[in-house]
């Protein structure tokens, strides 16, 4: 297998309401993105990784992370307005050696060596799957109006994470055939949209996605726990 990378990290983060956008924040001693792209770029069996930015973002990027931090090998590419087409400007980025790809957000800094490794050996295996963890609390269905429809079996449900991993033909067509009508919150629903099945493997509860003021907070401290 040539494995390619993608680290998308386009996005606004405007649920965190801070002035510099979350990648950037640091966690530790480092922003966010330097702790991901060291845990793939530390891995000698992904060939090529691909950073995707927002557009005006990129020379920061380059300087402040990736020229900072060691990371010249890797490549960045400006993203587009959605997390579809950031990941697609991705997947046009690689070289025609690439066969299977790993898309993992770049606001997931905590992601470990072995889940990374779980991943890459269980693509040898199958074309499309996907991390995640057990949902722990009950979840209600609701209308419009707020009143509880239905509430499904907890046993069967999966909060979904990244690492998501494919072979390059197969997420490349799925994002080539994206019609933009349906929400794309992921990689895999592009997949499954398709009629493909996609494997879930067990994620981690400590690969969380740092979205809000108080996901840093339980970063950090999940940081000082493991060092």
């Amino acid at each position: 297998m040539n494995i390619g990378a993608i680290i998308p990290a386009a996005g606004q983060g405007k649920r965190m309401k801070k002035d510099v956008n979350k990648q950037y924040l640091k966690l530790g001693d480092r922003p966010l993105l330097a702790h991901t792209l060291e845990v793939f770029a530390n891995n000698n069996k992904i060939d090529q990784i691909v950073v995707v930015v927002k557009k005006e973002e990129m020379d920061y990027c380059q300087k402040k992370i990736l020229n900072k931090y060691g990371f010249e090998n890797l490549k960045l590419v400006a993203g587009g307005e959605t997390r579809q087409q950031s990941v697609y400007a991705g997947l046009m980025a690689f070289s025609p050696a690439i066969n299977h790809v790993i898309i993992h957000d770049g606001a997931r800094p905590l992601i470990s060596k072995d889940l990374l490794n779980k991943v890459i050996k269980k693509l040898s295996k199958y074309k499309a799957l996907t991390t995640a963890i057990p949902v722990k609390d009950t979840i209600k269905i609701v209308n419009k109006e707020s009143f509880v429809q239905k509430t499904p079996n907890r046993d069967s449900l999966r909060a979904i994470q990244t690492p998501q991993a494919f072979e390059y033909d197969l997420i490349y067509e799925a994002h080539e055939n994206f019609d933009g009508k349906a929400k794309a919150t992921d990689d895999a629903s592009l997949v499954e949209n398709m009629g493909y099945k996609v494997k879930v493997i067990r994620g981690e509860n400590s690969n969380i996605k740092i979205t809000t003021p108080i996901d840093l907070v339980y970063a950090q401290n999940i940081l000082r726990k493991n060092n």
